[in-house]
């Protein structure tokens, strides 16, 4: 074979190849010449769009020497059942016990009753009734009467040590404390305070 064949033969083969990359070429770039464009940017994720959840913060309440007594007296199954029926007619449409308030069972075995709405933080009446030693009861509503200023007396058979005062908005606050037979009923308020509130559940604990 001559050697110019050989060549014209190599010429024909590289050109075919370039043609078959080239005619390729042109096919993927039509390919991506006619891809649809997008009709919009994608949606918010779950992440950005969640609303945050409000922080629920329970009601303060100040301390009192609840603890292991000896009584006679059982303490309250629930909240309402310490109430009269006009008190509880006054508390209508308020939640009781709502979630991330504080109300509840303490391990000490107090009952915590709080009437509140979460949504109206200077707005709320909390009850703890609960065991309370004789010694330590007494010498407490002792300071409260010294040291805070509470009108201290013995109706009902028991003690009794309350005050009440205005909060910076001008709204009304209190707390009343009465204790016997080793059980304490401590109710604190603010802006909240049903007439006879105490007394009804004097009643009810020792009818």
């Amino acid at each position: 074979m001559r050697i110019v064949d050989v060549m014209t033969r190599r010429r024909a083969v590289i050109g075919r190849a370039i043609g078959a990359l080239l005619a390729s070429a042109a096919l993927t770039l039509g390919a991506s010449a006619c891809a649809p464009e997008p009709d919009s940017l994608p949606g918010p994720t779950d992440a950005a769009s969640a609303t945050p959840t409000p922080t629920v913060t329970p009601v303060a309440i100040a301390d009192f020497p609840f603890g292991p007594s000896t009584s006679t007296t059982p303490l309250p199954s629930d909240c309402k059942s310490i109430l009269s029926d006009g008190i509880l007619a006054t508390l209508q449409g308020i939640p009781l016990n709502a979630t991330g308030m504080g109300g509840g069972i303490r391990p000490d075995s107090s009952r915590v009753c709080v009437w509140a709405d979460p949504g109206a933080s200077r707005t709320s009446l909390v009850t703890v009734v609960g065991y309370s030693p004789e010694r330590s009861a007494r010498d407490a509503l002792y300071l409260l009467g010294v040291d805070d200023g509470y009108l201290c007396y013995e109706p009902d058979r028991g003690l009794r040590c309350e005050k009440t005062w205005t909060d910076d908005l001008g709204l009304p606050q209190g707390r009343t404390v009465f204790w016997r037979d080793g059980v304490a009923i401590d109710t604190q308020y603010s802006n909240l305070a049903p007439q006879g509130y105490t007394a009804a559940i004097v009643a009810k604990i020792w009818r």
